[in-house]
């Protein structure tokens, strides 16, 4: 059989490297342990890249599927966290780049009645490895909370505006850190928390709630930097909120980054 030109392994004059390229959308099974002690099966879609030095024409693209397959039907962090340096390896690289977001599930009970319901959160790993260096890993959880206006609760007779938002919040740690330690630190940060299931007196319950604990967006990520400036295993931490309006035709936002 006639050799194939290997045309990703020509020489580029053009002198300039590539930060990342790689493969991403991929879909893989993955296995999460939660605080509980379960493990958790899920479906992560999946970001793969390395650098390119200058001289190079093009990466093998082939071979960043191989190394995620080479592990069989399933990942669980472990194998995660190694995957990085299997793909400096692979693929000859300097720098290597992962990323797995995926849902992750809890049970849980509506606050008056205790009635159960599953919400989900969605959950981002990357990890991070450069020739000779540590990994950097980093876990980001996307939490959605409640959040009732200071402002509209002082000027208006009647009630106040609120609204669902979205906070991202991302961490590096000393040691590892639970999910669901990372969601409830979130969650306490807000006016009030999401649940999937509410019964009458469940939703009188975080309607007033809510309204007792009245937060804008800027006190909303201060919330949650000030209990990560207290937590002993937090390094660094990217806390990011999107309110969704509930009377305006626009979102507000704030982000508080910092290495602790």
């Amino acid at each position: 059989m006639k050799e194939l030109k290997d045309t990703q392994n020509e020489r580029d004059d053009r002198n300039l490297a590539i930060d990342r390229v790689g493969v991403k959308g991929l879909r893989f099974p993955v296995e999460v342990r939660d605080k509980g002690g379960s493990t958790q099966r899920t479906v992560a879609t999946v970001a793969l890249a390395v650098d390119l030095p200058h001289h190079y024409k093009g990466t093998h693209m082939s071979r960043f599927v191989e190394v995620l397959n080479s592990h069989g039907g399933c990942l669980d962090v472990r194998s995660m966290a190694g995957l990085p340096r299997e793909l400096l390896k692979r693929l000859d690289a300097r720098k290597a780049h992962v990323e797995f977001q995926f849902p992750f599930f809890r049970s849980k009970p509506a606050p008056v009645t205790g009635q159960v319901g599953l919400m989900d959160y969605e959950v981002r790993f990357e990890v991070e490895a450069v020739q000779g260096g540590p990994l950097d890993f980093i876990v980001t959880v996307m939490v959605p909370v409640a959040t009732l206006c200071p402002c509209s609760k002082q000027i208006s007779d009647r009630g106040a505006h609120n609204q669902r938002g979205v906070v991202t919040y991302s961490v590096r740690c000393k040691e590892p850190v639970w999910i669901e330690d990372l969601i409830e630190l979130v969650e306490r940060s807000a006016s009030c928390e999401l649940y999937s299931l509410l019964k009458r007196p469940d939703e009188k319950a975080v309607t007033e709630r809510a309204y007792d604990n009245p937060v804008f967006v800027e006190d909303l990520v201060r919330n949650v930097a000030s209990r990560s400036n207290a937590h002993a295993d937090i390094e660094w931490y990217k806390v990011e909120a999107e309110n969704f309006e509930s009377i305006h035709n626009h979102n507000a936002y704030a982000v508080i980054e910092k290495a602790v």
